[in-house]
């Protein structure tokens, strides 16, 4: 029998750590191997993982509620599968020690500077106090290396969850200070910490609902609420949101799918909806015009080769989830159907998996299966551009014949292309919606299933 270490797994692109929901074990019980060990979440899905051996739990190395890096202990188990395991490489010793980069939160009567008159900002040391703001080790570790002053720390506005600083939030404080744009502590006067224009407005919010009567029901914000509350602010203080509309018809779709329909169930065992037909015709666009298909970094542009539609799903609960149709690019329209069936069905189920939320490179949102005509949607960070789609209505409409114009009914729908004005101009975006709604309009009624 050996004792090994089971570490938080990686679950999907750009997941670096995970918050311990729920142990489904306790030290000192067996578990087998795949069988339900805790659940997980972060900021992209919850999840449950299995024990990748079979044994008897010795302990458990993180608490439920504790944010864990990927790669990082969380419980130790006793196993005869010790064949099974890969030994690590010994590792070379480092001329250096290496900094402790635990967090250090302290409470709020513990003074963080003792003087408001001092020479120079206090720098980051290993075990400084900073408040009751949690930051993770890597961040410390910047700030550490940066030379940051705590209140400058503190002074950064954090975009990720609950409002912690990301990497990506202290390496662009870091380029501000070095372009001589960031702030620095004041050296005849204790460092203020600022308010933000959402953070004045959250806190108007607040002092206003204190007053409410006691008739009024309020309902605390689950944690995957905040996190989408979180991305959608993000999302507006990134991208500059333009939105073009197109006006579609799309008759012929309405005469292909009344057709075909009841043949779907009984052959391919699916529901033919109109989402797959619509992505069908919008992955064909991305083909026309890449740039739509890209993301920004910096002051880069990456245009993306793969296209992976991200499909906006409502769940039960009213919460949003938008998992990824990878390779659209390479399904047919029973192909995209049956991969929006399944990805539907497992939101619905919540057994959503960090792979199908991760890799998307342009987003669909499907508003008109809640009856809206139009909408306004906000872009997926870093995806630089998202589409609405309205419901299908019938509307009189103005038809060309050779003998002269005439009025008719027919199926028509709204197409609300938002993009992200730095990358996309207003004549590319504009191109891209109307090309999606040509595909649309000259779709064949003949096609063959």
């Amino acid at each position: 029998m050996a004792e090994i270490d089971i570490l938080m797994p990686r679950m999907g692109e750009s997941v670096f750590e995970g918050t311990i929901i729920k142990w489904f074990k306790e030290p000192g019980e067996m578990i087998e191997e795949e069988e339900t060990l805790l659940e997980v979440a972060t900021d992209k899905v919850d999840t449950e993982l299995p024990s990748p051996y079979g044994g008897k739990l010795v302990s458990l190395l993180a608490k439920e509620g504790d944010v864990v890096e990927v790669g990082k202990p969380i419980a130790r188990i006793e196993t005869d599968q010790v064949a099974n395991i890969a030994t690590p490489a010994p590792s070379t010793p480092k001329s250096e020690p290496t900094p402790d980069l635990s967090p250090v939160i302290v409470p709020e009567s513990e003074p963080i500077i003792q003087q408001a008159n001092i020479s120079e900002p206090t720098p980051v040391q290993n075990g400084t106090p900073s408040k009751d703001r949690f930051y993770s080790p890597l961040v410390l570790n910047i700030a550490r290396k940066e030379n940051l002053a705590i209140a400058q720390l503190e002074n950064i506005i954090g975009t990720g969850q609950n409002g912690r600083v990301t990497k990506k939030d202290i390496l662009g404080f870091v380029k501000q200070l070095q372009n001589g744009n960031g702030s620095t502590p004041s050296s005849t006067s204790t460092p203020q910490k600022s308010t933000t224009f959402e953070e004045k407005k959250s806190k108007n919010h607040v002092l206003a609902t204190r007053s409410l009567s006691g008739s009024d029901e309020i309902i605390e914000m689950d944690r995957m609420r905040k996190v989408i509350a979180e991305r959608m602010l993000e999302s507006k203080r990134t991208s500059a949101h333009v939105t073009s509309w197109v006006e579609a018809n799309v008759t012929n779709i309405v005469k292909w799918r009344s057709k075909w329909k009841k043949h779907f169930i009984e052959k391919e065992d699916t529901v033919l909806t109109y989402t797959p037909i619509f992505i069908h015709a919008i992955v064909r666009a991305i083909k026309d015009y890449p740039l739509i298909n890209a993301s920004v970094e910096g002051d880069q542009i990456h245009v993306k080769k793969d296209i992976n539609i991200g499909l906006a799903v409502a769940l039960p609960n009213g919460n949003l989830i938008v998992p990824v149709i990878k390779a659209a690019d390479q399904l047919n329209i029973i192909g995209l159907t049956k991969q929006v069936n399944i990805l539907a069905k497992k939101a619905r189920n919540n057994e959503l998996t960090p792979d199908d939320l991760s890799g998307g490179t342009y987003t669909v949102s499907n508003m008109g299966s809640f009856g809206n005509v139009m909408g306004t949607p906000i872009i997926v960070q870093p995806q630089i551009a998202i589409m609405a789609l309205g419901a299908v209505r019938k509307k009189p409409a103005v038809i060309e014949t050779p003998d002269g114009d005439t009025i008719g009914i027919r199926n028509m729908m709204m197409l609300s292309h938002t993009y992200d004005h730095r990358i996309v101009d207003g004549a590319l975006g504009g191109m891209f919606v109307r090309r999606v709604a040509d595909f649309l309009e000259k779709f064949d009624p003949d096609t063959p299933v």
